[in-house]
């Protein structure tokens, strides 16, 4: 006796898909946990990018920012600028950000490009004065150390590196990043 199959539903199949597909960033690596008691009004400004895993979307920039404000609709606007020595200009790049949870965690959502989000995880963050944050995406491939000054002290730098390999982050690729006048 042969079995029938029913074909019917595949044509369906990509169309399913897209929710799967749009939230798939938007996860957390394993052991990775969000700060809690986040305060995003604290959060918001400007950062320096201290650290970082690299990207095609910053490969070869140098005095990287990022700034957050609150956006009329509740969301956080994104602006990351850098500067390509290659193509001796300033890239910048617009997004928005909204939280994934409970807003008293530090796990967002962070789209530069349409329905598109990836996970923007605050792991570990100076509660007292917001002077610099841990962050992973959705993967062990992106990790960022920010800091509200172009220079953190050595301290702090010995801490995220410690801790980035405890949580099995590889860093023979961190890059530093360059804070000087282009």
């Amino acid at each position: 006796m042969t079995k029938k199959r029913n074909y019917a539903l595949l044509p369906l199949i990509p169309l399913l898909s897209i929710p799967l597909f749009l939230t798939a960033c938007v996860g957390m690596p394993e052991g990775v946990k969000p700060v809690k008691n986040f305060e995003l009004d604290r959060y918001l400004g400007s950062w320096y990018e201290i650290a970082r895993l690299d990207h095609s979307f910053e490969r070869g920039l140098s005095n990287v920012t990022a700034r957050y404000s609150l956006r009329d609709d509740g969301r956080v606007q994104v602006i990351n600028r850098g500067y390509s020595s290659k193509k001796g200009e300033w890239q910048e790049a617009e997004g928005k950000a909204r939280f994934v949870g409970a807003e008293d965690q530090g796990y967002l959502k962070v789209s530069f490009f349409g329905p598109f989000y990836g996970s923007y995880i605050i792991f570990e963050l100076d509660q007292e004065n917001y002077q610099h944050a841990f962050i992973s995406g959705p993967d062990r491939s992106y990790l960022w150390l920010l800091a509200r000054t172009p220079v953190v002290s050595d301290e702090i730098l010995r801490r995220f590196e410690t801790q980035a390999r405890q949580l099995g982050f590889e860093l023979d690729e961190l890059v530093y990043v360059s804070h000087q006048e282009p």
